[in-house]
């Protein structure tokens, strides 16, 4: 759907008119930091006004950069503000979509932990969950979980594809590893974790299939602690509690539940994994989960066009060198919000050449400093009443 159909006649408050939002330009915004400017418009939607907060961040100011806003563990969660205090941010937004509930599994507890890959600092935090076992709306055509917003070494923002490249040898085997540090593993596989994972359970990541999130809890499960290279532990039900630094948890349902049994104390086992980009050979800085809505100025085909909510999204633009970081607000008065497919066109209205949802409803958050202040300060109105807590968000840096 293109901007003439799903948001006829719209404008930008304050903007100077134009035929179709791609053309408007807006209201000027206010410094938060060199290289990072904030602004809020209205906008006229399909279903009724909306109200956005945008950050605009300039990635070709060296003394600008973007990285994940995450908890200490990968199965926690935090609210925007408190993480982009703690890391020094000027401002963030809300990431990737999160186990956020498990009324299906009795008994089983949410992690918190996010669906897609995540990378910060550099650092390979997570993978990405199968298809069927994500939260949030129905993936557009031709997505899956493992897309992603990230900043390569270079500097440049770009959406790829990152998948789990790993392995576990054994003394008689070698077996493909398919989960780092996610709430949900493939059926017959194995994952790890890691000290990155945090304390809670692992009990998650055996329930449900790669269609059906609600699926029973698996019954053929086994775990394997190595460390320093050997087998020191196992069970055959996963655990909980806090991984060592140097000590990987391995978790196997049905045939990798079968491949870990074989296994002893004592026995040397090496477990090899890192994410690898598909579409970019640059090394990420920073990556998140979510799903891309728009390519090369074009949307995707197939996007939701019905479905209001309240969103958060990224959008590129000029080459990689700017990113645009837009939340809705939740107040009553505008809280009708947007499709996804009006997500797109918003985006490409604009200036954004490509463009990223993230997660939306009560966790979408915006969150920046005010000239001057030493913290942030929540500038959309979230649509739970308060700030939500969430699993990651995308956090804006800059140095004086």
């Amino acid at each position: 759907m293109g901007v003439s159909g799903a948001l006829a006649g719209a404008t930008l408050t304050g903007a100077a008119p134009a035929t179709g939002l791609e053309r408007q330009a807006g209201p000027p915004g206010v410094r938060v930091a060199p290289g990072v400017t904030y602004r809020e418009f209205d906008i006229a939607a399909a279903k009724g006004p909306t109200h956005a907060h945008l950050l605009t961040v300039d990635l070709r100011d060296r003394r600008v950069k973007v990285d994940l806003l995450r908890p200490p563990a990968v199965g926690a969660r935090a609210t925007i503000s408190s993480l982009a205090d703690s890391a020094g941010a000027v401002a963030g937004v809300n990431g990737d979509f999160f186990n956020v509930s498990e009324a299906q599994h009795p008994g089983v507890a949410a992690t918190g932990a996010a669906v897609g890959p995540a990378i910060g600092s550099g650092r390979a935090l997570k993978a990405a969950v199968p298809n069927g076992q994500r939260f949030g709306p129905a993936l557009p055509p031709g997505t899956t979980t493992e897309d992603v917003l990230g900043v390569g070494v270079d500097g440049r923002a770009r959406l790829d594809r990152i998948a789990l490249d790993g392995s576990v040898t054994t003394p008689t085997t070698r077996l493909p590893l398919r989960g780092l540090n996610q709430y949900a593993l493939p059926v017959g596989s194995v994952g790890a974790f890691t000290k990155d994972w945090g304390s809670v359970s692992r009990v998650r990541a055996t329930c449900g299939t790669d269609t059906d999130r609600a699926a029973p809890c698996s019954t053929d499960t086994h775990e394997v602690t190595v460390r320093d290279g050997k087998v020191v532990a196992s069970s055959d039900t996963p655990g909980s509690g806090a991984v060592p630094a140097g000590t990987t948890v391995l978790v196997g349902r049905e045939a990798g539940a079968q491949q870990l049994r074989k296994l002893s104390p004592g026995d040397k086992v090496q477990v090899r994994h890192q994410l690898v980009a598909a579409g970019s050979r640059v090394a990420y800085r920073f990556a998140i989960g979510g799903f891309p809505v728009l390519r090369g100025g074009v949307p995707l085909p197939g996007l939701d066009a019905r479905t209001s909510a309240v969103r958060t999204a990224a959008g590129i633009a000029d080459g990689g060198r700017r990113l645009l970081l837009l939340a809705l607000d939740g107040a009553p008065s505008s809280r009708t919000g947007l499709s996804v497919a009006e997500v797109a066109d918003v985006m490409r209205g604009l200036g954004s050449q490509d463009a990223f949802n993230l997660d939306g409803g009560g966790s979408s958050t915006l969150a920046a400093r005010a000239q001057g202040a030493a913290t942030v300060s929540v500038r959309n109105h979230p649509s739970d009443g308060t700030e939500r807590a969430v699993a990651n968000g995308i956090g804006v840096f800059s140095q004086s």
